[in-house]
């Protein structure tokens, strides 16, 4: 990991501030950009969490609260707050972080910067307008021909060009922090993971003008639009923001890490190559939704779904690795060498940033990861497309995972960049936990409703007034009557911590310098933070004294585990489908 340097430009007086943890100029610019973009976030998360109660209650077949309109309109609000207003809006914090902060440099273009946010926050708004006033009932996807009004498309091309900007000035900062010598050696890991998110979102935003704008013209009748070539492209766009989320929440999976335990990496060129093949394969998981389109041949769909997206996968598996090695490393280095798991059960489980990272971390890799790289099989997608199971999918990766990890990091962005002590922290703490719990038995319970044959997307699965008659097992119901509990569990969760931070950051108590780990309340076991964050020990001097592998017991069990639930839900797929492809 690189260390600061003095640097070589003089930055006017007051324009930053240093922390005293973690040694970093945080200058004044990146901590307002950071903020804005990070208030906007909480917002949007909001908005969307509300919307997902009543799309819940409405799934929840013994409630049905809404009327087939309002829960297309309300499951389209959900959407593209969930999945893009929220967390665009803390990936754009995340690259400020990661660039100005972490390198210790000024913002290239803060001024441009602020215009990106007024397209973002316009775009944002022209889009919410559409939904809420019944002009874009068309869902997340919003495939053709479903037509909205021409300001949703326009509304989300000025969010696309604002969040390409961003990612603009995010490279323009690396290139001035190097120009200026503020730091030394490569650039951190949690940089070099924001680089990665930042190359793929402009591999996404390019994809998403490609699509968006013909679609605004096809809107104001001006030409047409294939709907299979929308599919294709638009794919490209919806899957691989979300590839976006998984590079920048490993990124802060490292950081919480270092924040919270010290944590070591166990060895950058491995972590590095990994964030690499991020780069170069993990859009073509893209191609899962499009297993079952008649359009594309099998050659296209056989490359795209086993050898390029295997190695994607083993760049998640890379990181499923590294991480916990490192905190488990990062601890024994520290003292904490009693038995196997010593380390884990003496770990700071009441710090919020370390159980939001642990359970970010289990949750998107048995949960998430596991049904992905299923999903991702052909023959397996034939049964598992179009069913609960796909969206039991993503709110293990994007709820459970992404959205988990971002809640951990704002208990420390909260001290270190807004400079505000964690309000409620009593209840701060026990928020992963509430919410992990009920997105975990959303999860869980939605992917077993869909293993029974519950359509997603449906407003009512019994179809009441169609000419034929749809009946379930009872266990169909059962599931989706603990699916409905857990997400208002979940929801509990995402409540409890839109208060914390917003009480936290508008009405919370003054830190003034004191930004330590202690202002939090405590939290951090004595000795695990025993030393700044750009002082953590490096691969070339601490690591190679201890053999890296003999010091990494319980995370080789736990990998061991992990691989051991894989094989089990693979072999229970392919027995499923083997069930329904009987030859007689």
């Amino acid at each position: 990991m690189s260390t600061p340097a003095a640097g070589t430009a003089t930055a006017p007086a007051g324009a930053f501030r240093v922390c005293p943890t973690t040694g970093l100029k945080v200058y004044r610019d990146a901590e307002a950009l950071i903020k804005a973009n990070a208030v906007v976030a909480t917002v949007a998360l909001l908005i969307g969490g509300v919307a997902a109660i009543l799309v819940l209650l409405t799934r929840w077949q013994t409630v049905h609260l809404l009327s087939d309109v309002q829960f297309y309109r309300w499951l389209t609000i959900h959407g593209m707050n969930m999945l893009i207003f929220f967390i665009m809006f803390f990936e754009m914090a995340v690259l400020y972080f990661a660039s100005a902060v972490l390198l210790n440099c000024r913002v290239a273009g803060a001024k441009l910067g602020w215009l990106a946010f007024g397209l973002m926050v316009g775009g944002a708004g022209l889009v919410e307008w559409t939904m809420f006033t019944g002009r874009a009932d068309v869902l997340f996807t919003s495939y053709v021909p479903l037509r909205a009004h021409p300001a949703f498309y326009l509304g989300v091309i000025l969010f696309a060009v604002g969040a390409i900007i961003v990612t603009t000035i995010f490279f323009a900062t690396l290139v001035l922090a190097k120009r200026e010598q503020t730091y030394t050696g490569s650039v951190p890991l949690v940089t070099f993971g924001a680089i990665t998110a930042a190359i793929i979102a402009a591999i996404t935003l390019a994809h998403g003008a490609a699509i968006y704008i013909p679609t605004f013209l096809w809107s104001i009748d001006v030409m047409n639009v294939d709907p299979q070539v929308y599919r294709l492209v638009w794919w490209g766009l919806g899957h691989s923001s979300q590839q976006i989320n998984v590079a920048a929440m490993v990124s802060v999976w490292y950081l919480l890490g270092a924040l919270t335990v010290g944590a070591v990496v166990v060895n950058e060129k491995i972590s590095r190559t990994a964030f690499v093949l991020y780069i170069l394969f993990i859009s073509m998981a893209s191609a899962h939704h499009l297993l079952v389109d008649p359009g594309f041949g099998p050659a296209w769909k056989v490359v795209n779904t086993s050898y390029f997206m295997y190695m994607a996968v083993l760049a998640s598996m890379l990181h499923g690795f590294t991480v916990p090695a490192g905190i488990e490393l990062g601890m024994r280095l520290r003292g904490f060498t009693q038995g196997i798991f010593g380390w884990l059960r003496r770990a700071p489980w009441g710090d919020p940033g370390f159980s939001a990272l642990c359970l970010s971390l289990v949750v998107f890799g048995f949960v998430g990861g596991i049904t992905g790289v299923t999903f991702g099989t052909e023959q397996i997608n034939i049964i598992a497309h179009n069913t609960l199971r796909i969206p039991g999918h993503f709110h293990a990766t994007v709820v459970s995972g992404t959205a988990l990890a971002f809640m951990g990091i704002t208990y420390y962005v909260i001290p270190l960049i807004f400079q505000k002590k964690v309000a409620f922290y009593g209840m701060a703490k026990l928020q992963p936990y509430v919410f992990s719990f009920g997105m975990l038995v959303f999860s869980l319970t939605m992917t077993f409703a869909g293993t029974f044959g519950v359509p997603r997307r449906h407003y009512d699965i019994s179809f009441v007034g169609a000419p034929f008659g749809v009946e379930y097992s009872p266990a169909a119901n059962l599931m989706i009557a603990i699916m409905a509990i857990g997400g208002l569990i979940g929801a509990v969760g995402g409540g409890m911590y839109i208060l914390t931070t917003v009480w936290s950051v508008f009405f919370g108590k003054p830190l003034g310098d004191d930004c330590t780990s202690a202002a939090l309340a405590g939290s951090v076991p004595p000795g695990v933070y025993s030393r700044p964050f750009t002082e953590l020990p490096t691969e070339d001097v601490e690591l190679e004294e201890h053999g890296r592998l003999g010091m990494m017991p319980g995370t080789m069990i736990l990998v061991f585990i992990f691989l051991l639930a894989f094989v089990v839900y693979y072999f229970a797929n392919w027995t499923l489908l083997s069930r329904l492809w009987q030859i007689g």
